[in-house]
């Protein structure tokens, strides 16, 4: 099972590897002719030599093999290509099932495409697709009225440049995705996995490298550093207001409580004072109404006296009579 694994680990590399000089290497085998075939007058672009098309004016077209649109244009545009020196330009094409990234560039999205470049300044060809129409439109300048691409959408601007390398990428992972499935014979279901799992390690690793670049430019602030003298001075006097604190709360406590115990001695004089004053109006309230009961009582006394005076003397008057 070991050297087995093994084999399939260096086809795999092997893969990479031509996977990675592929787009090279077929821009460079393009750019050739075989001996008894007539020389095209359409230029070859590529990844490597695409900026040749920032200098000068071209026509450029974007097709694919297998587009039944692009087979019926090929002999016009072969047509035009001969006519480009006479024109003053130069004619190119680009295969986008060989050149994912500069469709991406391009942003291609229709087949097939055709862009009209002039020093650098894209405009894209929407007229017909007949000789006629093709060479009035170099002619007669008619490429001036049409508005051009705009400047985050040209194919030289940063976005496009990573918009490339996008369609790149995904053109790199499909040819992967065939090489397993064709040439070794991979389950379709495996191959997805693999992918699965590379796409979670390199997520993984992107993370980690986030984090550590994050760490070195915004470093934590160390928890036990040590400290300076007026950092420690002023430690100090902190502790010592909160050491001061619960004593000045103790001495108004109870400063608090001496006043409370006087306030409620006051209030307990003022209540005697005034019960005795209310006992001692009592009292005289009492001895007053003893000394009524006295005088009521004499003038009593002394009619029953005066009585019994009178009675007797008219007893002793009858006695004589």
């Amino acid at each position: 099972m070991a050297p087995g694994r093994w084999r399939q680990g260096r086809r795999l590399l092997r893969a990479l590897l031509l996977v990675a000089l592929l787009g090279p290497a077929a821009c460079f085998s393009s750019s050739f002719y075989s001996p008894g075939e007539p020389r095209s007058s359409v230029r070859v672009l590529c990844g490597s030599n695409w900026s040749l098309v920032l200098q000068g004016q071209w026509m450029l077209e974007f097709y694919a093999p297998w587009c039944p649109a692009c087979q019926q244009m090929e002999a016009t545009w072969e047509s035009f290509a001969k006519e480009s020196e006479r024109l003053g330009i130069t004619v190119g094409k680009v295969d986008v099932t060989q050149e994912p990234g500069l469709s991406g560039r391009f942003f291609v999205t229709t087949l097939p495409t055709i862009y009209h470049a002039n020093d650098g300044v894209f405009r894209r060809y929407r007229g017909s697709r007949t000789l006629e129409d093709l060479q009035g439109y170099i002619l007669e300048r008619k490429w001036e009225a049409v508005e051009p691409v705009a400047g985050w959408k040209s194919p030289s601007s940063i976005m496009m440049h990573g918009m490339a390398g996008l369609f790149h990428f995904s053109g790199w992972i499909r040819q992967i995705h065939n090489y397993l499935t064709g040439t070794l014979g991979v389950h379709v279901w495996v191959s997805y996995a693999i992918f699965i799992l590379a796409t979670l390690l390199i997520g993984l690793l992107l993370g980690l490298v986030l984090v550590l670049i994050s760490d070195c430019l915004c470093p934590a602030k160390s928890k036990h550093r040590a400290e300076t003298p007026e950092e420690a001075i002023t430690k100090e006097n902190a502790e010592n207001a909160a050491l001061e604190e619960p004593q000045e709360d103790a001495r108004l406590s109870t400063e608090e409580a001496a006043d409370v115990k006087d306030l409620s001695d006051g209030e307990d004089a003022a209540n005697s004072s005034a019960d005795e004053s209310e006992e001692d109006l009592a009292l005289g309230k009492e001895s007053g109404g003893e000394e009524m009961e006295d005088l009521s009582e004499q003038p009593l006394a002394e009619s029953e006296t005066e009585s019994t005076v009178r009675q007797r003397k008219s007893q002793g008057a009858e006695k004589e009579l």
